[in-house]
């Protein structure tokens, strides 16, 4: 496959340099690099795009670079930033490298085996022993102050369009990520470099510098910024981001968020975030168009993208959640959920704790849901919604008005799910 022929159809090129499509029309190994700072313990789906870029490039035979920025992560790229970031402390960083390295690991083939190995480096490392005065005296007098201020993520700072200008700390980050690719071209002949579009002037800068120092040939490709169909901000949710790591967004919620996409998006992202060869994208959507409310798109999107970034396990479990929660299941499938896919399933759900002395020696179903619970208001509702068979326990129609509630219902021997109607839930929990 010629790498930038599968990114054109996949809808993943916003900007491209001349002559960057001649690099793979040879049968050489092509090195190219996006980098990636690692402000946080764990990367959120808005870095897929280029992880996916790269894993693209491996799988057309091309050699992907990964460059932390533990240096340039010190500092902060204002590109479409409106105010300076916090920066971050030396230990702090390379904690978040550890974690970041981690999930990368998923993406790209590392094997010393593979002719085009994945290469993972980490700019701190070239960086933390080059001083002020060479830096400013070796790559600083390269390039104009009046080329750097014409990039648009420096004018839209210093004009006020999107924020009160720029502190030189932010200024010099473009020179340190042109270095950067000034290094890789040297030690690893890495002669492309990718980004969103917001790196455009970022990226273009690291080829003049190429040009300008080694006179070598180099060259740029960014990907469009992903939005939602509605103009928002891709992978924000109103919880926040929607990260790849499991701790901050559970591989149930990771699964749901792809499986909420719209029609539009999905059509969109099953292109970009999948490894699903074209005939079988364009047919899945030519079945998704004549029957939309099966949603074919959205639940393979779900499908491939879960797997790829947890596993296999995970997505099966996240499925068999989504049926409790949304269809129809029983009180086995309901037990066979651990404690923390079960509280993920049920987040949001009000949570009563209730004394377990009291499932010991047997409780009343009407004194729990109303004394020690105000799930139900008044016991006159609770008996009306238990003979109009409204009542569930555990996924389980609950019939009995006079029953006891002993701890034999406990699942795991810690909570109860209540249902009140059809879409009301709540969990009993035992303290």
């Amino acid at each position: 496959m010629n790498f930038v022929e599968e990114l054109k159809w996949r809808g993943m090129i916003h900007d491209i340099m001349p002559e960057t499509e001649n690099l793979f029309k040879s049968d050489k190994i092509v090195s190219a690099y996006v980098g990636i700072d690692p402000t946080a313990d764990s990367l959120h789906i808005g870095h897929l795009v280029s992880l996916m870029m790269l894993k693209h490039l491996q799988e057309c035979g091309h050699q992907p670079i990964v460059v932390l920025g533990g240096a340039t992560g010190m500092v902060g790229d204002p590109s479409g930033k409106s105010q300076e970031r916090n920066l971050l402390n030396e230990e702090t960083l390379f904690h978040n490298q550890k974690c970041i390295k981690q999930q990368i690991s998923k993406f790209l083939n590392f094997n010393d085996k593979a002719k085009n190995k994945a290469i993972l480096v980490n700019n701190y490392d070239w960086m933390k022993n080059f001083g002020f005065l060479d830096f400013v005296r070796d790559v600083g007098k390269h390039i104009t102050v009046n080329y750097m201020m014409s990039k648009d993520s420096v004018k839209k700072r210093l004009t006020g369009e999107t924020g009160s200008g720029m502190s030189f700390t932010e200024f010099s980050y473009q020179l340190l990520q042109a270095y950067d690719f000034l290094h890789l071209y040297k030690e690893y002949n890495c002669k492309l470099q990718m980004g969103g579009s917001d790196q455009w002037g970022n990226i273009t800068t690291g080829t003049e510098l190429i040009r300008r120092t080694v006179q070598g040939e180099a060259y740029a490709l960014t990907c469009p910024l992903i939005t939602k169909a509605d103009g928002s901000k891709f992978g924000k949710t109103e919880d926040g981001n929607v990260w790849l790591d499991e701790n901050r967004t559970s591989a149930y919620k990771f699964y749901q968020f792809w499986l909420n996409t719209s029609d539009e998006e999905a059509e969109k992202y099953i292109k970009i975030f999948t490894l699903l060869d074209k005939k079988y994208i364009y047919n899945i959507i030519e079945k998704h168009n004549k029957e939309p409310h099966l949603r074919l798109l959205q639940n393979k999107l779900a499908e491939e993208i879960t797997c790829m970034v947890h596993s296999t396990d995970a997505y099966q479990k996240s499925v068999k959640a989504s049926k409790i929660l949304f269809g129809k299941s029983t009180n086995s499938e309901l037990i066979q959920l651990d404690e923390k896919l079960f509280f993920s399933v049920f987040e949001g759900v009000p949570v009563f704790n209730v004394d377990f002395n009291l499932f010991k020696n047997g409780i009343p179903i009407i004194d729990l849901l109303t004394d020690y619970t105000n799930i139900f208001p008044s016991k006159g509702e609770l008996r009306r919604t238990i003979q109009g068979n409204g009542l569930s326990i555990n996924k389980e129609k609950y019939t009995d008005k006079d029953g006891i509630i002993n701890e034999n219902y406990l699942i795991n021997n810690k909570y109860l799910l209540i249902q009140k109607g059809k879409k009301q839930y709540f969990i009993i929990k035992i303290s």
